[in-house]
């Protein structure tokens, strides 16, 4: 009799397993909090599997490429027009959600996602400057630092693989605005990083642990990962390029060929939860678009220099638009050059 209870319990086990929920994410890499995932699946059984990503571009040709079996996807405020005028998004319509009520008014209306009928805020914050202290004791607020790099520093920078980002930071060192096509302008942008990039070791994503072992001194990265570096190693610290830096914010969509789109809105709607935005917020160390997070959020994070951008710094920050095609061409051959 105990033997056929426990076959029995045995393929209860089984079937409940096989019938749970998935939901498919794909973000930017290590970039999604696992104590929310957690939280997520116990209060609706629902199992989220997330991929990472390690652009924009690179997550746009993924879902463009079709096959890929995700449900949501977290593209960056100057894309989201991009994936909606490709016709890859659902419209969700989250402003109609019940936890809409505490997404920050100044995320509402949004020039990438009016009225928020696709999008929900997943972080906010900005592209900047890391240096490590320790062998450069310069201005860190501006963007020489990979541009035009110190001999100290020169073999030990790192530049985010994010086009967007640093033709934005390039063009704004050169004296232009982005999405300009001003020809002289981007003329002096291109010469001017592959010039740069001659003191460049490399161009890599995810470089957390080799800011912290000091196998990396400088270059281009997020705040909130810069962050997650100077609590492991208090010598390294984030610069606001004042010629000009990037503000950004990822969102989180459903995408139209979703294969569980109803469990895709129970998580749009989940994460705009005050105590579950803080959790995302915690993990990696950006500010999110709810109200009433700030209570949940840790003590730290309420006077940082990476999440709290000093005051006369403020006005040298920019969100990216979406560019025109033939400026996005413009962009996009000098990137190209720039990755051979």
């Amino acid at each position: 009799m105990k033997r056929l209870f426990a076959a029995a319990s045995v393929l209860a086990m089984a079937a409940a397993a096989a019938s749970a929920e998935e939901l498919n994410l794909y973000n930017w890499g290590n970039y999604t909090s696992p104590e929310l995932l957690e939280k997520f699946e116990k209060e609706t059984g629902i199992k989220v599997v997330v991929t990472d990503f390690d652009s924009n571009d690179t997550a746009l040709a993924k879902i463009k490429a079709g096959g890929h079996g995700f449900d949501l996807v977290v593209p960056s405020a100057g894309y989201v027009p991009l994936w909606i005028q490709e016709g890859l998004l659902a419209e969700a319509r989250p402003d109609q959600m019940e936890n809409f009520k505490n997404m920050d008014p100044m995320w509402v209306n949004v020039a990438w996602d009016p009225g928020r009928h696709y999008t929900v805020p997943w972080q906010w914050g900005t592209t900047g400057i890391v240096v490590n202290t320790k062998y450069y004791s310069g201005d860190i607020d501006t963007s020489a630092i990979f541009l035009d790099p110190p001999e100290e520093l020169k073999g030990k920078i790192n530049v985010v693989p994010e086009m967007g980002d640093v033709m934005g930071l390039a063009i704004m060192y050169y004296g232009g605005q982005p999405c300009t096509d001003d020809k002289e302008i981007l003329k002096k942008v291109h010469t001017g990083l592959m010039e740069a990039k001659k003191s460049w070791l490399g161009m890599d994503y995810g470089n957390i642990e080799k800011f912290v072992k000091e196998d990396l001194w400088a270059g281009v990265n997020w705040n909130g990962s810069t962050f997650r570096m100077r609590l492991e190693n208090p010598a390294v610290h984030y610069g606001y390029p004042k010629e000009g830096y990037v503000v950004w914010m990822d969102s989180v969509a459903l995408l139209k060929d979703a294969k569980n789109p109803e469990a895709g809105k129970k998580f749009m709607n989940f994460i705009m939860e005050p105590e579950n935005a803080a959790l995302i917020s915690k993990f990696a160390r950006y500010a999110n678009g709810i109200k009433g997070s700030e209570a949940f959020m840790p003590e730290d994070m309420k006077t940082a220099r990476e999440i709290v951008i000093p005051e006369e710094l403020k006005s040298a920050g920019h969100f990216l638009p979406t560019c025109p095609p033939e400026v996005q061409k413009l962009y996009t051959r000098i990137w190209t050059d720039l990755q051979k």
